[in-house]
């Protein structure tokens, strides 16, 4: 068995009916679920009410497009993101490229390792630091269920995970409903002051993940093996099914996050760590809740490091045809993770600030992501049509500003 990033796609034997086409998308879905979603939610509902609801709305929609648009992709090239601009820069530009995604890649590990280890300790009382350690342990046996044929066993393990998740967060929004009047009123896109717009990109940073556009166009040319010219319509078709059925399932647990802190926690105290969220949740909803949010937590957790650490290896595999094992990179990109909760850094504080980092690395992904599937030439017959190609423009333009106005009001406020 291996456990390296592959360039070559499987042979799969032809594929009959619409199951047996889903999968990918709810892979790169579960990067929408993370921890640091839990963290930048639950922070932006404890402190601001549904004032930032909208955020979330905006953001799953854009997340549909852009992973559509990276399975899309491979479906029709039969090659990942990664590999197709490393076709396409020079050595440097591709060196610097690598550069900022694995930066982005080790942000997307910080936040899932930190909240699994936070999960453990809600759950057992394991201290932080040997928390991690069991979440690099048990990520790295997820892992391992991945190989050259066993795909999906990899995606039938984390789709298993990601519906844990989606117990341990939406019973909780169920115990406490929110308000629909205050929460139509979040839809209406608005911010009040510099932290909330920290907070939207944090947001947006967990929501449009820069990993899992990377990752998606990978597990989708895994999947569905070279796709004849014949099948290549139906299997985008499928392909949409898979995308909006995952970021459906996505998008209700985000919202649900931020709802569940509106209408549950706002104003208590301690609600700006998930210890304090946690222990809020127990107080107002019971110990039942408690226990949920906390194994949705470490779900979420254990899955989503596992889906970053495969995303490292593609993005290095692609953009600089290196094998590295998942081993290495695992034990690597567990590091920095360590590091920080063995000197006691704010677990939430940090899993906040690496949704940040995430925010800025999107325009990275998008923007090639947009350029390429609007490539006559190498899309052929399904390039992106006008009204696909403007609403791909739009959203990476509204990135860019959200990044912008962050910056400015950060550094001058």
């Amino acid at each position: 068995m291996t456990t390296d990033a592959r360039t070559s796609a499987p042979a799969h034997p032809p594929e009959r009916g619409l199951l047996r086409l889903l999968g990918p998308a709810f892979v790169a879905a579960i990067a929408y679920v993370d921890p640091g979603n839990v963290a930048a939610n639950l922070t932006a509902g404890a402190g601001y009410g549904y004032l930032l609801l909208w955020v979330l709305v905006a953001a799953n929609a854009m997340a549909v497009l852009v992973q559509y648009l990276s399975a899309k992709l491979s479906v029709v090239t039969g090659s990942t993101l990664p590999e197709l601009l490393r076709a396409r820069l020079g050595t440097k530009a591709r060196l610097a490229y690598w550069g900022q995604a694995e930066l982005v890649a080790a942000a997307t590990d910080l936040a899932e390792v930190i909240g699994g280890a936070v999960a453990l300790k809600l759950l057992f009382g394991t201290p932080l630091l040997v928390g991690g350690l069991v979440v690099g342990l048990v990520s790295l046996g997820l892992l391992m269920l991945q190989n050259r044929d066993g795909v999906r066993r990899f995606e039938a393990a984390v789709v298993a995970l990601l519906l844990v998740i989606v117990v341990g967060f939406v019973s909780g929004v169920l115990l406490a409903p929110p308000d629909a009047s205050e929460a139509a009123a979040g839809l209406v896109p608005r911010f009040e002051g510099s932290e909330t717009v920290l907070l939207a990109a944090s947001m947006l940073g967990a929501t449009v993940m820069p990993h899992a556009v990377y990752l998606h166009s990978a597990m989708a040319r895994d999947h569905h093996g070279p796709v004849a010219p014949h099948r290549t319509r139906r299997v985008l078709g499928a392909t949409r099914v898979d995308v909006l059925a995952a970021l459906l399932v996505a998008g209700v647990v985000n919202i649900s996050m931020l709802l569940l802190a509106a209408s549950a926690l706002r104003g208590v105290e301690g609600t700006d760590t998930l210890e304090g969220a946690h222990a809020a949740v127990a107080t107002h909803l019971g110990t039942g809740a408690a226990l949920l949010f906390a194994i949705g937590l470490l779900a979420s957790g254990l899955a989503s490091t596992s889906v970053g650490a495969y995303a490292g290896a593609v993005i290095m595999q692609g953009l600089l045809h290196v094998d590295v094992p998942l081993l290495v990179r695992r034990v690597v990109t567990l590091v920095p993770a360590l590091i920080c909760l063995g000197a006691g850094v704010d677990p939430t504080r940090a899993l906040v600030v690496s949704q940040v980092v995430l925010s800025f690395g999107i325009p990275f992904a998008l923007i090639p992501l947009v350029a390429l599937t609007s490539s006559r030439s190498l899309m052929g017959a399904h390039v992106n049509r006008r009204g696909t190609h403007l609403a791909a423009v739009t959203a990476v333009a509204l990135v860019v500003a959200l990044n912008v106005a962050l910056l400015w009001l950060t550094f001058t406020g």
